[in-house]
């Protein structure tokens, strides 16, 4: 079995150094065996050499015969214990590179560990045993083994440059540990397809710095004069949390100037967070958009999840999709998905379970807007927790069609809450949008009902029935990125409203994995505001993704459509975010409101329109 083998030769195996001196090519043509076989014997003769330097420098050799018996005697049982002990844990066997701060750490625990054991026992046994060569002959040893290394890694990195001829010459930016990664990657990989000059870093600190004797040329507002002045023709982003803001602006002056943009993934998408020529790519949409890491307290959801029956409205969508499947992961002791689309339920079926048959009592076909059937459904199944997906979200369609928003949007989840209280629901997550924040269109106003219905549960019966406001997921049905792959597969044009729009953006498991988290936390009636990070222009996001499909595609502008906001706002300004026990997680307070006052059938489409516009008037 090879591993990480012999260390930092197992990535070169491929051929030789061409060039280099005659021990570094015989060291690179050596078998794999072979050079384990050299370790494990320069290992051993090292307790040697450090038992003859010691004897030397302490006793100029003048020991007499029995000593001289317990010191061969405690050498040979130490080499003995090396060899084993370093074939048992896989030290010779590649478990670690040659040299590396691994491989020394494990070295210097086996010497100590052999080191304690023989020189108690021989301490112990014999008056005869100096007890200078317990104390100093397995450190002098280690510097030794460790000597060898250094020497060895030291012929390694000093190892002649394998790049292509025609490998392009680039800056990496960002100095960091990744940075180092991507510099060795290139100065040893063979064939390198990118020939470091130099890097590019922001920190004031490292402006003398040298990563494996490699400049640090600048900082990057440096960055286009560096790359002129060196002839680079590409800039590699060696930041695997860079911000969207960072990586726009690389984006925008390496376009302009002919750069070549590559980038590291984050660290989640790198294997053992290692850095590899694989691994480095082209920037796209998820990296404009920035993704983070999200860290949930899961021993708090799975508290109010595990064990309990929950059951998921608008199941087959992408949010209640997902929140199922995050759901499933924690354990309930019943999983009911409901949605009036069969389809949705049959392909969410597939996804947690592997089959489709819908045979099962988990899988509810009702439409929230059928009270009665609401009623059956909660009395069957008696769920403890409750997160309310359904609902119609499309903005301009609702423009149009109101009393749909209205009897799906506000009537439907006053016939969830209603059900779900009669049955002594323990916990209630109401999905909400951003769109509710200073709403301006028919689905920011029903969807903002929707909040204040659920805080008058709350309130008026105490109970943490709570919503969750978030802002436009990456890859959900509908959105804005479905919309312009279908165009850029069709040949274009692709349509954005205005060149200066904005919006907020999340990835699915993301803004579900902090709505899981937000009904841990939330106090009755709150509406809690997910961090959607920086919001991005709705053009830049078009670019990047004709860009990525390498065609000449026009992007035409439609203009604004009615009840449409230039810039989505989380807040209203009559709402002041405050801070929740998560860092991603903001609270805000909106006024209850009594179902009562919910008007079952309004006369028409006009009258719909009238109860928004004084929703909107009257709670901003």
């Amino acid at each position: 079995m090879v591993m990480a083998v012999d260390g930092v030769t197992a990535e070169f195996e491929a051929s030789a150094p061409k060039g280099g001196n005659a021990l570094s090519t015989t060291v690179y043509r050596m078998p794999v065996v072979a050079r384990r076989v050299l370790l494990v014997a320069w290992d051993g003769l090292s307790w040697v050499l450090a038992m003859l330097a010691f004897l030397l420098v302490r006793y100029d050799f003048n020991l007499s015969n029995a000593q001289w018996d317990w010191v061969l005697a405690y050498t040979g049982i130490a080499v003995a214990l090396q060899v084993a002990a370093g074939l048992a844990t896989q030290l010779y066997l590649g478990r670690n590179r040659i040299g590396s701060f691994a491989e020394a750490s494990w070295m210097g625990i086996l010497v100590a560990v052999i080191a304690l054991v023989l020189g108690l026992i021989f301490s112990a046994i014999s008056n005869d045993f100096p007890r200078g060569v317990a104390i100093m002959l397995p450190p002098i040893a280690l510097v030794v083994m460790i000597s060898a290394r250094w020497a060895f890694r030291s012929m390694v990195d000093a190892r002649p440059r394998s790049a292509r001829q025609d490998a392009v010459p680039a800056l990496v930016y960002g100095a960091g540990n990744a940075g180092y990664q991507v510099a060795q990657l290139m100065d040893l990989a063979e064939e390198a397809p990118y020939r470091i000059i130099g890097f590019i870093d922001d920190a004031r600190g490292k402006s003398k710095l040298r990563i494996r004797n490699h400049p640090v040329l600048g900082r990057g507002k440096d960055l286009i004069r560096v790359a002129k002045e060196r002839g680079a023709q590409a800039v590699i982003l060696a930041i695997s949390n860079a911000r969207p803001r960072l990586i726009q602006r690389l984006s925008e002056e390496c376009d302009e100037h002919g750069l070549e943009l590559m980038i590291i993934p984050p660290l989640r998408e790198m294997v053992g967070g290692q850095v590899t020529l694989g691994s480095l790519r082209q920037i796209n949409v998820a990296d404009l958009l920035g993704r983070r890491p999200i860290k949930t307290d899961l021993s708090a959801i799975a508290d109010y999840i595990t064990g309990k029956t929950v059951l998921v409205t608008g199941a087959g969508g992408s949010i209640g999709s997902e929140i199922a499947l995050q759901v499933h992961k924690l354990g309930p002791a019943k999983l009911v998905l409901l949605d009036r689309d069969e389809s949705a339920l049959h392909g969410v079926q597939l996804d947690l379970y592997g089959n489709g048959l819908l045979d099962t009592d988990d899988m509810v076909l009702c439409d929230i807007r059928d009270e009665d059937a609401l009623d059956l459904v909660f009395q069957e199944h008696r769920p403890e927790v409750v997160f309310h997906a359904a609902a119609l979200k499309h903005l301009p369609m609702l423009e149009r069609f109101p009393f749909e928003g209205w009897k799906t949007n506000v009537l439907g989840t006053r016939n969830v809450l209603r059900a779900a209280h009669a049955v002594g629901v323990q916990r209630f997550v109401n999905i909400s949008t951003d769109k509710a924040a200073a709403a301006t269109s028919v689905l920011g106003r029903t969807k903002r009902l929707a909040e204040r219905l659920t805080a008058w549960y709350a309130k008026t019966y105490d109970v943490p029935y709570l919503s969750v406001r978030f802002g436009n997921v990456l890859g959900s049905r509908g959105s804005v990125l479905i919309s312009f792959r279908s165009q850029i597969e069709k040949g274009g044009p692709v349509t954005v409203t205005h060149p200066d729009v904005t919006r907020y953006f999340m990835t699915i498991p993301e803004a579900c994995e902090l709505v899981l988290q937000a009904g841990a936390i939330g106090k009755p009636g709150d509406v809690l505001v997910l961090d959607m990070g920086e919001p991005v222009k709705i053009l830049d996001v078009a670019k990047r993704m004709i860009a990525e499909s390498k065609k000449d595609i026009e992007i035409h502008f439609t203009g604004l459509r009615h009840g449409e906001k230039m810039h989505e706002v989380l807040f209203s300004g009559m709402e002041a975010g405050a801070p929740s026990a998560h860092p991603l997680i903001s609270e805000v307070h909106v006024p209850e409101l009594d179902p009562f006052f919910v008007p079952d059938e309004p006369e028409d489409h006009d009258h719909v329109l009238e109860i928004l516009d004084t929703e909107r008037t009257s709670h901003p």
